[in-house]
């Protein structure tokens, strides 16, 4: 059932085109009788993978043929998707269809990862085994397909995102989810960004081949970029395989890698109020450009939607706790026995070494809705976005390089559909 598809022209693919090949997979898919079918596709944090089209499509072409189609979004540890984001994704599909993934209480332990392999994958960094948990739905079976469709993009924690992340993550358990975000802090995310064979890639892979080999996942991944927020589809990506990623891979590399000349001096983020709520997501401005600013740089993040730091209020209570305070700090706090919060919560202690620039430039976030005793008690600077729109001429600005006022400045609209290096650095 191996499709790959790859736009013809900048434009990317066309939804006509889309919907061919989508259509032409599950033909052949219903050759064995489908009777029940489990799609997991991204939340809305991913709004931009397309993967909303994929499943529409996918829902109603089953749905029209006698299928039963669970959805299950992959939120990871993420707050469910509200029905405007429902509606805004998915389209007409009910939202009723919605199930939402538990991480901490609705998975089953399928064995783990070895802590010797992972061990000889960090060059000893890691040495603990990795509990293998996914959601109980994805054991089931009475489902005779698993569909699994999201974007492959630069990622801060595997180094580029989806396939197996999609099931070990996306609808993961607290131990998987908390360890290989750890994993990957440890070992360093520039070693990883942009890569695909990472020691949490590893981590996966072994997981997918060990413990699921025999369930039917069917990968739906996709290649995107959205100028102006309007999404284009570069390539789609489907198999039972590594081989749907490996394609999907080399071309993310080519769509979603910006190489800069030199260290940014100064950084302008902008994150859409309707994605970005809080810090946990909007740091993906530090993630994603921390490898081409410059030390003594500046990243301002505009980030009018944010509210809080975490997604649920335990993250939030222990962002509010540790702050950003860098990857030496962190870690410190993390071996402290009096700090047990903070190690039964991995994934927190991981995205506080990941949202910190080791003091190497100044991270400033402008916002509406939180105060600056708040932002500047987790360790960033603070300004009014109202104050800052106006200053940098938000509505002006073109994505790359803009002069302001006498000033460079560099722009970017959404930071989660790229990863940005200074070329001196990376090839020095």
């Amino acid at each position: 059932m191996d499709l790959y598809l790859y736009g013809k022209t900048e434009e990317g693919l066309t939804e006509s085109e889309l919907r061919e090949g989508l259509e032409k997979v599950l033909s052949k898919a219903m050759e064995k009788p489908l009777h029940k079918v489990l799609i997991l596709p991204p939340d809305f944090t991913r709004y931009h993978s397309n993967a909303g089209f994929i499943t529409n499509v996918c829902w109603h072409y089953l749905k029209d043929r006698g299928v039963s189609v669970d959805i299950l979004p992959a939120l990871g540890t993420h707050a469910p998707v509200s029905e405007d984001q429902w509606k805004a994704m998915f389209g007409d599909i009910p939202y009723e269809e919605m199930l939402v993934h538990d991480w901490r209480n609705d998975v089953m332990r399928l064995g783990e990862v070895p802590g010797a392999y992972i061990s000889d994958l960090t060059e000893g960094l890691w040495t603990d085994p990795v509990s293998v948990e996914v959601n109980r739905r994805i054991m089931d079976p009475s489902y005779d397909l698993i569909i699994s469709p999201g974007q492959v993009v630069p990622h801060e924690v595997i180094g580029m995102s989806n396939h197996a992340k999609n099931i070990f993550v996306g609808v993961g358990g607290s131990d998987m989810i908390n360890k290989s975000h750890m994993v990957g802090a440890v070992y360093g995310m520039e070693r990883m960004m942009g890569r695909d064979h990472t020691p949490v890639r590893e981590i996966f892979d072994y997981a997918l081949n060990t413990f699921l080999a025999d369930r039917p996942i069917l990968f739906m991944l996709t290649v995107t970029t959205a100028p102006g927020g309007v999404i284009r589809t570069h390539g789609l990506f489907i198999g039972e395989g590594r081989e749907c990623l490996e394609k999907a891979v080399a071309l993310a590399q080519e769509k979603n890698i910006d190489f800069v000349p030199h260290g940014i001096r100064k950084c302008v983020v902008y994150l859409d109020p309707s994605e970005f709520k809080t810090t946990w997501l909007g740091n993906k401005a530090v993630y994603r450009t921390r490898m081409a600013m410059a030390t003594g740089g500046e990243l301002v993040i505009l980030a009018p939607g944010v509210t809080r730091f975490g997604e649920d209020e335990t993250i939030d209570g222990l962002i509010r706790k540790y702050g950003y305070r860098g990857r030496l700090a962190t870690l410190e706090a993390f071996k402290k026995p009096e700090n047990g919060d903070l190690r039964e919560n991995m994934g927190a202690a991981a995205h506080l070494i990941h949202g910190s620039s080791d003091g190497r430039f100044t991270i400033r976030y402008c916002v509406k809705n939180i105060s600056r005793e708040e932002i500047e008690g987790v360790g960033f600077e603070s300004a009014d976005f109202d104050e800052a729109k106006e200053l940098y001429h938000l509505e002006s600005l073109v994505p790359g390089v803009n002069l302001i006022d006498g000033e460079e400045i560099y722009y970017i609209p959404n930071p989660a559909l790229g990863l940005w290096i200074n070329r001196e650095a990376f090839e020095g």
